[in-house]
């Protein structure tokens, strides 16, 4: 059972202590010849059959992603492969005692902020814009998407708290599960999500451990069990004010993605955004242009002008190349397109396949460009 990981907190079930009992018996000459039998063409081996009684205790009564486990434990007891075991399984939940202690393993092991330290593998991404409107919650939700669909370990919070889309943009509609006092990330198209959205309303989710914004990040790294992903995404709330200095200080080692469009009342705003770099100790990795054109009957209209992403680019370049030690790119310009809205919309980024494998589209190559050129990419 060593193999056999829990979804929700990555760790072999044997080692969290969820596996409680294991009872092995030989069924007797007629059972092993019918399990023989039922086996076809594996029956001719002759290989030995017995039942295989398991008990696990899952974390809490209810634990959404039960049917993961129970899948799991199946498959690892039916692919063994010198005998044919049949598997009959009881599942109970933990008592709060064991489940109190299992928590504060974890936590301790945690040490709180997971992120808050240097040389860790987690790359931290946070995606900025200077105003409202220009597609930054698309953008990381379809970036986030592309990075779990290429494989990567990837994790997202929702840190515009007051105005929180990721719920809607990744079809999230649960809540995420509390472990006395520590939360599990809700998983939605391979990325595991945290957002205030998901709570049953936004006043009761501003005053979830206080109404300050500049906790309210702190708290996403601090409550809830991330593990170890390979990839954080951060949706920043709009604008230059005290989220952009929440993530300089709680996540050193992040690197800003500016999203911006191509018209100068976006992109000049989008700037400011990028100089925040100058005050804090953060990297840039890149400006994103949203909204860069919109194909009609062959036609590519600049709806809203053209050039606003290289500006950004350029301009931050001129002004931070020097503390960084290297340009900040255009990472990409992305189309102006109704799917984008409208399968986002549906809660499906629109990068993906229904069944999350990536598109075979444009906008999906374009994000999965933008992945390779950030994960290649130095450190700042």
């Amino acid at each position: 059972m060593t193999g056999v990981i829990d979804p929700e907190l990555g760790k072999s079930i044997t080692d969290l202590g969820m596996v409680t009992g294991v009872e092995v018996t030989r069924e007797d000459e007629q059972g092993a010849q019918g399990a023989d039998h039922a086996h076809g063409a594996h029956g001719a081996d002759h290989a030995p059959a017995f039942r295989v009684h398991i008990s696990i205790e899952l974390t809490v009564p209810g634990c959404p992603l039960s049917d993961v486990i129970r899948q799991r434990i199946e498959d690892a007891v039916t692919s063994y492969p010198d005998a044919h075991l049949t598997l009959e399984l009881t599942v109970g939940s933990m008592n709060e005692e064991k489940l109190g202690n299992l928590v504060a393993e974890l936590k301790a092991a945690r040490r709180e902020n997971p992120f808050h330290k240097p040389g860790i593998k987690t790359r931290v991404f946070a995606v900025a814009s200077g105003k409202g409107g220009v597609g930054k919650s698309s953008v990381t939700a379809n970036l986030a998407a592309t990075f779990a669909a290429l494989g990567y370990d990837t994790a997202v919070i929702d840190a515009d708290i007051y105005g929180f889309s990721m719920p809607k943009l990744l079809g999230v509609t649960s809540h995420p599960t509390n472990l006395n006092g520590m939360l599990m990330p809700v998983e939605a198209w391979g990325t595991r999500v945290m957002s205030i959205g998901m709570f049953a309303g936004s006043d009761q989710a501003i005053l979830w451990r206080g109404p300050r914004l500049q906790r309210s990040l702190e708290q996403f790294l601090s409550d809830v069990w991330w593990g170890e992903p390979d990839v954080l995404l951060i949706d920043m709330a709009p604008g230059t004010g005290d989220m952009a200095i929440s993530v300089a200080q709680a996540l050193p080692n992040a690197e800003l993605i500016v999203v911006t469009t191509p018209q100068p009342s976006a992109s000049d705003i989008a700037v400011r955004a990028g100089l925040v770099a100058l005050q804090v100790p953060m990297d840039v990795a890149g400006v994103v242009e949203n909204m860069s054109w919109y194909d009609h009957v062959g036609e590519r209209l600049r709806i809203f002008g053209e050039g606003g992403g290289q500006r950004v680019s350029d301009q931050l370049t001129a002004q931070l190349s020097a503390k960084l030690g290297h340009d900040v790119p255009l990472l990409a310009q992305l189309p102006l397109e109704t799917d984008i809205r409208e399968v986002g919309e549906s809660g499906r980024p629109a990068v993906l396949n229904a069944d999350g494998s990536l598109a075979d589209s444009a906008l999906a190559e374009s994000f999965t460009q933008m992945v390779r050129s950030l994960m290649e990419r130095d450190r700042g």
